[in-house]
C-alpha cells in the first residue's frame, strides 16, 4: 500500500492542486463548487447529534474523540485510503468542512482530527486553509 497523506481545508479555501478532496461534513455544501468531491468520509464526519449539541470546544473535542476511537484508526484510514485510492495517492486526502479557523473563537472537527491521528500515528496532518495568527503564549512569549 502507499502512503496516505492527510492534510485539511475549508471547501471555500481548497484548490485542485492541493490533493484530493473529501468530505467529513454532515451536511452538503450548499453553495457550487468549482472542483467535485472525491467521496465522503463518514468514519471522520461528527454525528449530527454532536454537531447540533452546541458544546464548548473541550467537550465537543472529548465526544468527537471518542467517536473516532469507536471507529478506530484502522477503519478510518482504510476509509480514506480506499477514497484517495480512487483518484490520486501521490497528492494528499483533504478533509474538508466549511469552518473557517481564521475568525477568532471558531473551531472545526477537522483540526480535532488532526490532532487525535498525530496522537494516533505520529504523523501530522496541515491545514491548507487560513488560521489564526497564534496567541503570545503560543509562542512562548508572554506566560
Amino acid at each position: 500500500m502507499s502512503e496516505l497523506r492527510i492534510a485539511t481545508c475549508t471547501y471555500q479555501e481548497f484548490q485542485p492542486e492541493m490533493g484530493t478532496p473529501i468530505r467529513t461534513t454532515a451536511g452538503h455544501p450548499r453553495f457550487a463548487l468549482s472542483y467535485q468531491i472525491a467521496g465522503h468520509a463518514k468514519l471522520v464526519t461528527p454525528a449530527w447529534a454532536l454537531v447540533k449539541a452546541n458544546l464548548p470546544e473541550d467537550a465537543y473535542e472529548f465526544q468527537y474523540r471518542r467517536q473516532l476511537s469507536a471507529a478506530g484508526l484502522d477503519a478510518i484510514r482504510a476509509e480514506l485510503y480506499a477514497i484517495a485510492g480512487a483518484y490520486d495517492l501521490d497528492s494528499p486526502a483533504v478533509l474538508l468542512c466549511f469552518d473557517r479557523l481564521n475568525k477568532p473563537g471558531y473551531f472545526c472537527h477537522r483540526t480535532h482530527f488532526a490532532r487525535w491521528y498525530a496522537a494516533e500515528t505520529g504523523e501530522l496532518v496541515p491545514e491548507l486553509g487560513a488560521v489564526c495568527a497564534p496567541k503570545p503564549w503560543d509562542q512562548g512569549g508572554l506566560f
